[in-house]
């Protein structure tokens, strides 16, 4: 057995932007993440779930600095999410289309947030997943 300190109580996974204020908007606007920590000019923390949460950040200001090739991809998990596509309609640039995944138990899609990073909204297909 580990005598492991205190885990965590909140997890943030930090993404870098050029432009900030576009970033927290869309997220803000377009996907209704509420903003639960403002670091002003430096990041804007989003809430995607009670202790998921986003971090945008200026990348002039953070610890790491903005790149062109994206290997992050932020996804969400919805209960409807043909409910998602359809709202997302025309709003998003890139909106793919439905796709199921068997072999994980998902049925989702992918659009591109205002600089480049994949977002996925996803529900389940099956218990378990």
């Amino acid at each position: 057995m580990t005598d492991w300190p205190e885990g965590a109580t909140l997890a943030i996974t930090f993404l870098y932007y050029k432009d900030l204020p576009k970033a927290e908007a869309f997220y803000r606007d377009i996907l209704g993440l509420p903003l639960v920590i403002d670091q002003g000019d430096l990041a804007k923390i989003m809430q995607i779930a009670p202790n998921a949460h986003l971090g945008l950040v200026d990348e002039a200001r953070g610890m790491n600095r903005w790149q062109a090739e994206k290997c992050v991809q932020v996804c969400l998990r919805v209960p409807d999410v043909d409910a998602w596509h359809a709202y997302l309609q025309g709003m998003v640039g890139g909106l793919s289309e439905m796709f199921v995944n068997d072999a994980i138990g998902i049925r989702a899609f992918v659009f591109r947030d205002p600089e480049g990073y994949q977002v996925e909204i996803q529900s389940v297909t099956r218990a378990g997943a």
